[in-house]
């Protein structure tokens, strides 16, 4: 089958090619881009849109993303890895365009959140040693 010279052309197109406007501007990265730098999926991204914690550029059907949209996903994902819910998280970063450096926390909040992270592990100790048990058991069973 022939195929035209615009749709090979089109095929063969990168599609991580941005549009004109960002093309050339480094500062701008795709969707494609952020998932990969921050090893999130592009699931995650469109949902912390869809919660209101990013909110990139639209071209079309296309999503850019600004140095403060990455700055703002790194404190995302820390609030993540400390443990807080994407509520919290959303009123420690802010509504601002510029995210800043940190999370913002406050005493009681650092205090509450070490309290349950203590407890969690606390339960994980329980249950690993549980399941040693039950290893042991199995083995000299």
């Amino acid at each position: 089958m022939q195929m035209s010279a615009s749709y090979e052309t089109a095929m063969s197109t990168d599609k991580s090619i941005k549009s004109d406007t960002v093309a050339n501007d480094p500062s701008w990265s795709t969707i494609g881009d952020l998932a990969r730098d921050f090893d999130v999926t592009l699931r995650t991204l469109r949902f912390y849109e869809a919660r209101g914690l990013l909110s990139p550029r639209r071209e079309g059907m296309n999503r850019y993303y600004s140095k403060p949209d990455r700055a703002r996903l790194e404190l995302i994902l820390k609030g993540k890895k400390l443990g807080f819910t994407l509520t919290e998280i959303r009123a420690m970063v802010g509504q601002s365009a510029e995210a800043s450096s940190s999370l913002k926390l406050s005493l009681p909040q650092i205090d509450e959140q070490l309290k349950m992270l203590r407890a969690q592990l606390a339960e994980c100790k329980a249950a690993i040693e549980e399941l040693e048990r039950q290893r042991s058991a199995a083995l000299s069973g």
